[in-house]
């Protein structure tokens, strides 16, 4: 239920659509392995970060998730280390990590503990109905 939650927050925060049900996504996460919960000494779990299934011997980080109470602490940072540690021992050859890069704290994040960035990109939607503007996002 934990993670429903949490990425459902994540997606919303992104400013993207949740689904109406997130079981699958947490489902199959568990079920593969593919997520992380930090958690405080005492058993808490603040903070998650996923992976992707590997394609091509590549696999992504993501979603990284701190509830927003819980932020600035490096909970993210650990989780997100964490996942990033276990993906080439699952035999990930590559490690991909899109951000934001509205985010400096983020950003700031990830290149402290090793990624670098490579490219921009920006993500166009053409099936706005007329007289909408597509949104536009912009990532690393």
């Amino acid at each position: 239920e934990r993670l429903m939650l949490w990425h459902h927050a994540f997606v919303t925060d992104i400013g993207g659509t949740p689904a109406a049900d997130n079981s699958a996504w947490a489902d199959t996460r568990i079920a593969h392995g593919h997520v992380t919960l930090w958690e405080t000494p005492d058993g808490a779990p603040v903070s998650m970060a996923g992976r992707t299934p590997m394609v091509a011997g590549q696999t992504r980080v993501a979603p990284v998730h701190t509830p927003a109470h819980l932020r600035g602490r490096g909970y993210a940072g650990a989780a997100t280390v964490e996942v990033s540690r276990a993906a080439p021992a699952a035999g990930a050859a590559e490690v991909l990590l899109f951000e934001d890069l509205a985010n400096p704290t983020s950003n700031g994040l990830y290149q402290r503990i090793g990624y670098r960035p490579m490219a921009d990109f920006a993500v166009y939607d053409f099936g706005a109905v007329s007289g909408d503007v597509p949104p536009v996002r912009e990532g690393a």
